[in-house]
């Protein structure tokens, strides 16, 4: 059992990514970019402790579901316990996104271990920071235009970012 900072939870998202989605927003980022849609969570200090063991049984119960993306404030400030749950949301066979403000790039070259361990149980990535100037209210599951929608496995095989071109994504 890994313990997690959280700032919240949403069982039934449907604004996270496609389908039915458990979207678990963790606590604490560094980017503070201007503009961010969860400023609360870009304290270190704040929100609540779970543990991914509750969270997996919580996901578990929900036959409904198509997939769990990891929010934050930055998920990848937390790889290796979101990597432990990332394990657990793949064996139910659920598609497992995240959203970054890190890049592909940089978490691929310089990333942690625990980093590139949960890069690598990622269907999708959504990366780079929120750029307020580049913010689109027309964009699906990205808040501007910078940001990728990523194929993770596809780009890991190539080692280089591919972009989701499936149309689920976009």
């Amino acid at each position: 059992m890994a313990r997690l900072r959280l700032a919240g939870v949403v069982g039934d998202s449907i604004t996270d990514g496609p389908g039915l989605r458990t979207t678990v927003f963790v606590q604490g980022c560094p980017h503070a970019c201007e503009g961010c849609h969860n400023p609360e969570t870009h304290s270190f200090e704040g929100g609540y402790e779970g543990d991914t063991e509750e969270l997996l049984r919580q996901i578990a119960k929900n036959p409904l579901l198509s997939g769990v993306t990891f929010s934050g404030g930055e998920p990848f400030c937390q790889a290796g316990a979101l990597a432990e749950l990332g394990e657990g949301v793949k064996a139910l066979g659920l598609e497992l996104a995240a959203y970054t403000g890190y890049t592909f790039e940089k978490l691929l070259g310089s990333g942690s271990g625990e980093q590139k361990k949960l890069l690598g149980l990622l269907d999708v990535l959504v990366d780079g920071r929120f750029v307020l100037a580049e913010r689109s209210l027309e964009l699906k599951f990205k808040g501007s235009r910078n940001q990728r929608i990523l194929d993770v496995q596809k780009s890991l095989e190539l080692g280089d970012a591919v972009l989701m071109l499936d149309g689920r994504w976009d």
